[in-house]
C-alpha cells in the first residue's frame, strides 16, 4: 500500500484540524476556570480540556495560552492578597491610633483630676482651721469621693494602657505576617518559571 500526495495532505488537514480543535478546547478550558475561579496549572487545564500536558508544553500556541492565563491569574490573585493585607494593616492602625487617643484622653483627665483634688486639699487645710467640724467632715467624703473617683480613673487608664499595648502588639504581627507573606510570593514567583514543567 503506497501513500499518494492527495492522503498526504489529507492527514496533514486533519492533523492540523486535531491541533485546532485541542487549543479551542484549551481556551474554553482556561474561561471556563477563570468563571468557576478554579486552579490555573497545566495539570487542572489539560485535563478540563481533554488533551495531554505534553500538548500543552509541546505547541506554541497551547503554551502562550497556558502561561498568558497563569500569569494573569497570580496578578489577580496577588491584587486581592494586597487589597486583603491593607484592610487588615488599616483596621488595626485604627485601632492603635484609637487607643493612643483615649490614652491621651485619660492621662489628660488623670491630671486635671489630680489638679483638683490639691486644690481640694489645700482648700481644706485653710478650711481645717477655720471650721466647725461638721464642715471639715464634709470636705473629708469630697477627699474621700475624689479619691475613689482618681482610683477609677488610674485603673481606666491603665486598662487602656494596656488595650494600646496590646494594639500595637498585634500591628507589629500584622506587619510581620504581611512580610512573611510577600517573601513567600516572591519566593513562589521567582520558583514558579523554573519548577512550571512537572
Amino acid at each position: 500500500m503506497t501513500s499518494g500526495p492527495g492522503q498526504t495532505a489529507a492527514a496533514i488537514a486533519a492533523r492540523r484540524q486535531q491541533t485546532t480543535d485541542k487549543l479551542t478546547r484549551v481556551e474554553k478550558a482556561i474561561s471556563q476556570l477563570r468563571r468557576e475561579r478554579g486552579r490555573l496549572a497545566v495539570r487542572a487545564i489539560a485535563e478540563r480540556a481533554d488533551v495531554s500536558p505534553t500538548f500543552l508544553y509541546e505547541n506554541p500556541d497551547a503554551r502562550a495560552l497556558v502561561q498568558q492565563a497563569v500569569t494573569d491569574s497570580k496578578s489577580r490573585h496577588d491584587r486581592r492578597t494586597g487589597d486583603k493585607h491593607e484592610q487588615i494593616e488599616a483596621s488595626w492602625r485604627e485601632r492603635a491610633l484609637n487607643a493612643e487617643a483615649e490614652l491621651t484622653r485619660t492621662q489628660n483627665e488623670v491630671l486635671s483630676q489630680r489638679q483638683r483634688i490639691g486644690e481640694l486639699m489645700g482648700q481644706l487645710r485653710d478650711v481645717d482651721e477655720m471650721v466647725p467640724g461638721e464642715s471639715v467632715q464634709k470636705l473629708t467624703t469630697e477627699n474621700t469621693t475624689l479619691k475613689r473617683r482618681i482610683q477609677q480613673v488610674t485603673q481606666e487608664h491603665r486598662k487602656l494602657q494596656e488595650r494600646l499595648e496590646g494594639a500595637r502588639t498585634n500591628l507589629r504581627f500584622a506587619d510581620k505576617r504581611i512580610a512573611d507573606l510577600e517573601l513567600q510570593l516572591l519566593e513562589f514567583q521567582q520558583a514558579a518559571p523554573a519548577g512550571a514543567r512537572p
